[in-house]
């Protein structure tokens, strides 16, 4: 102990070295030889075997062109190509959009229709139902379902005149159908039990049909139209969900009428959303004439639906000889502007009336034509 306290530092330094423990393996030399090995062995390898790929499946491809097999593309690839269309398809001097047909204007009588008459095309499913809506190609309800305007009218003073309030009563609204000539406008309400049947049973006759959609009155609820009537004051939302509700009760009609509606057509607010899914959908609309204050032809004009005012209540005074009053004052109207448009409920009387008058209406050089013609 004394002697290891008096032996220098550097002394016990080498001691302790001399006294170390067990003896140490050159991992890392031998790592690196290792490695030495393996790469002198792959170069080696590559340098005298002659195939270095050990016996894989090869296959050698000679590349003789850049070129395939297609016609087409090698005359592109080997300079400009002309490619002539078919000179039937786009006559010379026309664009491709000149060469697409105009939609029909005689009902589109060509198309495919299902057993009601109507065009998948132009019906969009609801929850609610289907819906008119424009098809892709631009044909719109209004001129696929409206009737052809006879050839004798062209030049003679012309008048419309739409039965309204048909629907309801199957019995009579039928009886209305076999009564009425083919040119007059039949108007259904939207709350007939069998309304897809009747108004399919109008179309097949000839006429013809319109929607007529309940809107508010000044004096409502007291005069009420019925359910799911179009409310001033309302969210347009809430509007346009009762105006799908009442689309969705009968297809294949060009346009709609209002049932009542003297506050809600002076309401511009509220007027306005539904004349612009009228004119979106591609459906007419004729404001039925009852409140000077309407703004339904401003509307109609700024969202391009075809519009049509009418002219007189045909019978206001549901008697034979006040019918036939008035409709002799509606032909002093087309004998004066050219044209009218007189609205008539589908009383018994009035369309008994109406029938007989219509038989002699050619004879006084008046025509009688569908509320389409009429429509702007």
């Amino acid at each position: 102990m004394a002697n290891d306290l008096s032996t220098p530092l550097t002394g016990r330094k080498r001691r302790k070295k001399h006294r170390a423990g067990p003896f140490h393996f050159p991992l890392a030399r031998l790592l690196f030889l290792a490695i030495v090995l393996i790469l002198g062995g792959a170069a080696l390898r590559i340098a005298l075997v002659e195939d270095p790929e050990g016996g894989r499946p090869s296959l050698d491809v000679a590349i003789t062109s850049t070129r395939d097999g297609n016609v087409i593309a090698n005359n592109v690839a080997s300079g400009p190509a002309t490619i002539t269309a078919d000179p039937q398809q786009f006559p010379a001097g026309d664009s491709p959009d000149a060469a697409i047909p105009p939609p029909p204007l005689d009902g589109a009588a060509s198309q495919a229709r299902d057993h009601s008459g109507i065009l998948p095309d132009l019906s969009e499913e609801t929850a609610n139902g289907p819906i008119p809506r424009m098809s892709n190609a631009g044909l719109t309800p209004f001129l696929a379902y409206r009737r052809p305007v006879p050839a004798l009218a062209e030049d003679a003073p012309r008048i419309a005149i739409i039965i309204t309030g048909l629907g309801i009563n199957e019995q009579g609204s039928l009886d209305a159908i076999d009564a009425l000539p083919d040119d007059v406008t039949l108007a259904f309400a939207p709350y007939g039990r069998s309304l897809s049947q009747t108004v399919a049973s109008a179309r097949a006759a000839g006429h013809e049909v319109m929607l007529e959609v309940p809107m508010e009155p000044f004096d409502y609820p007291q005069n009420d139209p019925g359910p799911h009537t179009i409310l001033t004051g309302e969210t347009p939302r809430a509007n346009l969900e009762k105006l799908f509700w009442l689309m969705a009760r009968f297809g294949g009609y060009f346009g709609v009428i209002n049932n009542m509606g003297a506050r809600f057509t002076a309401s511009a607010a509220d007027m306005a959303p539904i004349l612009e899914e009228f004119g979106a959908r591609g459906i007419g609309y004729i404001d039925d004439g009852g409140s000077n204050r309407s703004v339904a032809a401003q509307l109609a004009g700024a969202n391009k639906v075809p519009f049509a005012r009418a002219s007189l209540m045909v019978d206001a005074n549901p008697a034979r000889a006040s019918i036939l009053a008035a409709l002799a004052s509606l032909e002093a109207q087309a004998m004066d502007a050219g044209s009218a448009i007189g609205i008539v409920s589908a009383l018994p009387i009035s369309v008994q009336t109406v029938s007989e008058w219509a038989r002699e209406l050619d004879a006084r050089g008046i025509a009688l034509v569908p509320a389409s013609a009429l429509m702007q």
